[in-house]
């Protein structure tokens, strides 16, 4: 299945999909480890069809600006 972007609704925030070696500069410079962060399940329908794997971070950007990090499991 091919990826494409996080579904488009205003009362969903857009999710990306964060390389692996961004997700873990993320990590360093909030001096966390993944299980510090806040956990997203794969079915989530922000994720469905973007090709999100167990272990991937995922970088939630609001409308205001403000960018929150998950970890996507299972």
């Amino acid at each position: 299945m091919p990826e494409r972007e996080s579904p488009s609704h205003e009362l969903i925030p857009q999710h990306k999909l964060m390389p692996k070696e961004a997700g873990e500069k993320i990590l360093a410079e909030f001096k966390a480890s993944r299980s510090q962060i806040p956990k997203i399940k794969l079915k989530d329908a922000a994720l469905i069809g973007m090709g999100a794997k167990s272990g991937q971070i995922v970088e939630v950007t609001r409308q205001d600006g403000s960018k929150n990090y998950r970890l996507v499991v299972e």
